[in-house]
């Protein structure tokens, strides 16, 4: 199984909607079936542990029927390590994702941003259109990044 990894900065909004949206294109066929057997994970570089999913973050993904992770993780150089594809918000957390295995450039290497063209910008305080404009890019960008950067 491979695990792809997705990075924001509290794992509140942001990484868990892409793991609870990835989750479901996955469970519904909307990947690749030449991937394989994928696990999908989040994590936040400046995480509180056990803090709780935005409920901006949980509307969305309750309405497109994606699991909703509920807990906030810090990211750890051991998660990094283990996934074989870790996908950044934005260019700091790819930075802060390699520094922390910074000894290990083959774990740096799969670190990169989620959308090539740039940041993903923070939806916290804009409110639930923001997070339901995220919700729907997901969607559309979690297909086309996972299976060009997990292609065999």
């Amino acid at each position: 199984m491979r695990t792809v990894l997705f990075v924001c900065t509290g794992n509140t909004c942001r990484s868990p909607m892409a793991e609870g949206i990835a989750q479901m294109l996955a469970d519904g066929g909307k990947l690749p079936s030449g991937l394989g057997a994928l696990f999908f994970a989040s994590a936040g570089v400046s995480a509180f542990d056990g803090a709780s999913t935005s409920a901006e973050a949980v509307e969305v993904l309750e309405r497109m029927s994606a699991p909703v992770p509920e807990h906030a993780k810090r990211l750890t150089a051991e998660m990094v390590r283990k996934a074989d594809l870790v996908l950044g918000m934005t260019s700091l957390h790819v930075a802060r994702a390699r520094a922390l295995v910074g000894n290990d450039p083959s774990a740096a290497s799969r670190v990169q941003l989620l959308d090539p063209s740039g940041d993903v910008a923070d939806p916290i305080g804009l409110g639930q259109r923001a997070y339901d404009e995220l919700g729907a890019y997901f969607a559309e960008l979690i297909p086309q990044r996972v299976a060009g950067m997990l292609a065999p």
